[in-house]
């Protein structure tokens, strides 16, 4: 057995490739989305190891060319869900057991294993199953799954570390046992590396778990385990049961033996999550530990001395990269009446730059949203905009389907800092901008901290320190992740720990150690080398 003191290289953020072109990874990456796009790939459910086929298929397709079929996959129902508890059941004893440094090197292979060889397998499907740029798909599911892959291992060992202090005589120390029972990952379709991290992070803390991944998104899915499986983790240690949540979902939650939830999702879903493990919590082995990053209704506030450039590309980016459907994208922003006429200038300048179309041609900016339901949710909230007195849509409010599911970045000047457009999550390529006095900033702070029930992201762009500092007290529980000068998206793993609170859920920052430690718990040990002899006290000795 290895006896040596194992530690965690020092990681470092993966950094991200550029594809200009000509080169080499642009060249690898057009073929490998060639390749992909000439092929349909079968995705099985994968249960204790082993592919699972039962004919009950689904189409995956491509959102911007929704009747090009990339592949199926087989669907789950309540039976393999159940099958899936089992087989995480069956491992976990045997997992939980292994040393944790040997956890620790299964994803520090999958991390090399994905910055390698399976970089461009991994950014074609997302690109492809999940509309996304080449740039997008790599800060997302190359740079961010691998930095999630190489960081967690480190973090694992700063909380195995964190030990009690002792006194002569008594040694006090901490195991981190695994939770009781199996962890259901739910995972969202709009980022690959939360899908690849949301089952890995218990994993690595010796939990089994059972895996649904977003219906939208189970072509990179797919790959993730594949990558797992050849980095080494054994059977059953995560279990992928792809299919519609309502069929999936409740057999899991229901089942006695489930410890922990890790979600990322609509805040819907996930109060319906907690509504059913809490209606008869009584009947679990243990409390189930609850983790989930929800929605947001993220802001950017511009203070009169902001650098309007500055401003503007964070608007522009924040709003309208990945086509406005990240968790941290900016939906609302409040713009002072002084420099709005220069803020609205060149921002329609830089929007009617953008290109929007199929992923694959690299000079497009966006592609399109997710699925039809997106699409119309999206435009519903457009056709309200429209027909709404107290709103203008100044440039887009275009949608087409009929090639792909687009929505044209579209940007609504409102009169009413409450409406639906700046409380409501839209999840789309809609920037709703409220334009306030510019004497009435202090007002127009205790506006946007009261507005909206979310708190995930917002920035604040101000070149004076005294608004700024005055936008971080006022702002303080309005979001998790706080931006100054810069766009309130694009968090970096052990930068920028990310979640946040309020309706978004539990801010438990992934990216962070503060994650990890939900998935143990921990088992303190008093171990006395010289034990009391006698029962009686000093005090009942005679005078």
């Amino acid at each position: 057995m290895f006896n040596g003191i194992f530690h965690i290289p020092q990681p470092a953020n993966e950094p991200g490739l550029q594809y200009a072109p000509g080169s080499p990874e642009r060249t690898e990456l057009t073929a490998k989305l060639k390749d992909m796009l000439g092929q349909k790939t079968e995705v099985p459910m994968i249960i204790g190891g082993q592919e699972v086929r039962n004919g009950n298929l689904a189409d995956i397709r491509c959102p911007h060319d929704h009747q090009h079929v990339l592949g199926e996959y087989h669907q789950a129902d309540a039976e393999f869900a159940i099958k899936a508890v089992d087989a995480a059941e069956k491992a976990k004893r045997q997992w939980g057991e292994m040393p944790w440094e040997s956890r620790a090197m299964v994803l520090l292979k999958a991390a090399d294993l994905l910055a390698g060889k399976y970089r461009q397998t991994l950014n074609a499907a997302t690109m492809l199953n999940m509309s996304k740029t080449p740039h997008q798909a790599e800060i997302d599911s190359a740079c961010e799954l691998i930095d999630f892959w190489r960081f967690n291992p480190h973090f694992m060992e700063e909380v195995y570390g964190d030990q009690p202090m002792s006194t002569p005589g008594v040694l006090n120390y901490m195991e981190h046992r695994p939770l009781d029972g199996f962890v259901l990952a739910l995972t969202p379709f709009n980022f690959t590396s939360i899908a690849g991290n949301l089952p890995t992070a218990p994993a690595l803390m010796g939990n089994t778990v059972v895996w649904k991944p977003a219906s939208a998104a189970v072509l990179p899915a797919y790959f993730i385990m594949k990558i797992l499986e050849e980095a080494g983790m054994p059977p059953g240690v995560i279990n992928m049961v792809p299919g519609p949540g309502p069929v999936v979902g409740p057999p899991a939650l229901n089942d006695v033996r489930l410890g922990g939830i890790h979600f990322t999702g609509s805040t819907y879903v996930f109060s319906r999550i907690w509504l059913t493990v809490g209606s008869d919590v009584r009947k679990y082995v243990s409390y189930p530990r609850i983790v989930g990053e929800t929605g947001g209704k993220n802001f950017i506030f511009a203070h009169a001395s902001t650098d309007i450039e500055a401003l503007v590309t964070a608007l522009v980016r924040g709003a309208f990269e990945y086509q406005g459907q990240k968790c941290s994208a900016a939906s609302r922003a409040y713009i002072p009446d002084s420099i709005w006429p220069q803020v609205k200038e060149q921002l329609l300048s830089d929007i009617k730059d953008i290109k929007m179309g199929d992923v694959t041609n690299f000079k497009n900016y966006m592609g399109a949203v997710i699925d039809e339901k997106a699409y119309e949710n999206i435009s519903g909230y457009i056709e309200y905009s429209r027909s709404s007195p107290d709103m203008e849509i100044i440039i887009g409010g275009g949608c087409d389907k009929s090639a792909g599911y687009f929505v044209e970045p579209t940007v609504v000047v409102n009169k009413d800092a409450k409406s639906k457009l700046m409380v409501e999550e839209i999840f789309g390529p809609v920037l709703t901008i409220y334009i306030y006095p510019q004497n009435e900033y202090d007002q127009a702070l205790e506006l946007c901290d009261q507005t909206s029930p979310y708190a995930l992201t917002g920035a604040i762009f101000a070149l004076d320190r005294g608004a700024i500092v005055k936008a971080m007290d006022t702002l303080r529980h309005a979001a998790g992740n706080f931006y100054v000068n810069v766009k309130p998206t694009g968090a970096v793993v052990a930068q920028q720990p990310f979640g946040g609170s309020r309706a978004s859920g539990t801010n438990d920052k992934a990216g962070s150690w503060l994650n990890l430690g939900r998935w143990v718990s921990p088992r303190a040990i008093k171990e006395t080398f010289l034990p009391p002899r006698n029962f009686r006290y000093p005090y009942m000795e005679e005078e």
